[in-house]
């Protein structure tokens, strides 16, 4: 079966995948449509505001948001190939992730930052943010670099979420094992085939 034709599924910590960096955009299809609107669904379906590609195994620079985390409330935004800038101001907020269920802690980031990007539609996208909506692009534009929210907590946060990593872990290894997640071969193969068709 091809790649693009096996559902997406959100891949949690700590697959591989999840490290792998991804690379720019050079075309939009239909089949990126779907897999876009699938990523919604997915979003949706496990209460969250933000989805990167990284998060359902596929290697390109694009995530999806919409604030509000319902489908029929709020702005869905799809943002192509990302670069966040200007960064001003500092704040703690405490953040979680869709790879990483159950797991929150606080994380200091830029309160303002300014993002330019493409729409699906080849629009140009450039906004200054600032609260939510810049928290949000700048944790899902880490997630196209390989980088998760732990990756930027404070010692002392990090020794006390060590136990929860062990228990997300232990729970990946045992779903993997039931066939639940894809294997790092799955993956694998996955983004070969996608980085050879988009980028």
């Amino acid at each position: 079966m091809p790649a693009e034709a096996q559902a997406l599924s959100i891949i949690e910590y700590p697959h591989p995948v999840l490290r792998h960096k991804c690379k720019p955009i050079r075309r939009v299809d239909g089949d990126l449509r779907a897999v876009v609107r699938e990523m919604f669904a997915l979003m949706y379906e496990a209460k969250g505001i933000g989805l990167a590609a990284s998060q359902v195994g596929l290697p390109f620079r694009l995530f999806v948001s919409n604030l509000s985390g319902e489908a029929d409330k709020g702005e869905e935004l799809v943002f192509i190939n990302p670069v966040v800038s200007l960064p001003k101001g500092n704040e703690e907020a405490e953040e979680g992730c869709l790879s990483l269920p159950g797991l929150y802690a606080p994380i200091r980031r830029p309160a303002r930052v300014h993002i330019s990007a493409y729409s699906l539609d080849g629009q140009e996208i450039a906004a200054d943010l600032e609260g939510l909506a810049a928290r949000c692009v700048q944790h899902e534009t880490d997630h196209l670099d390989g980088v998760l929210f732990i990756d930027r907590l404070a010692e002392a946060a990090a020794l006390e979420i060590r136990e929860k990593l062990y228990d997300l872990e232990d729970r990946f290894e045992a779903r993997v094992g039931r066939g639940e997640m894809p294997s790092k071969e799955q993956s694998d193969r996955r983004v070969a085939e996608f980085e050879e068709k988009y980028c």
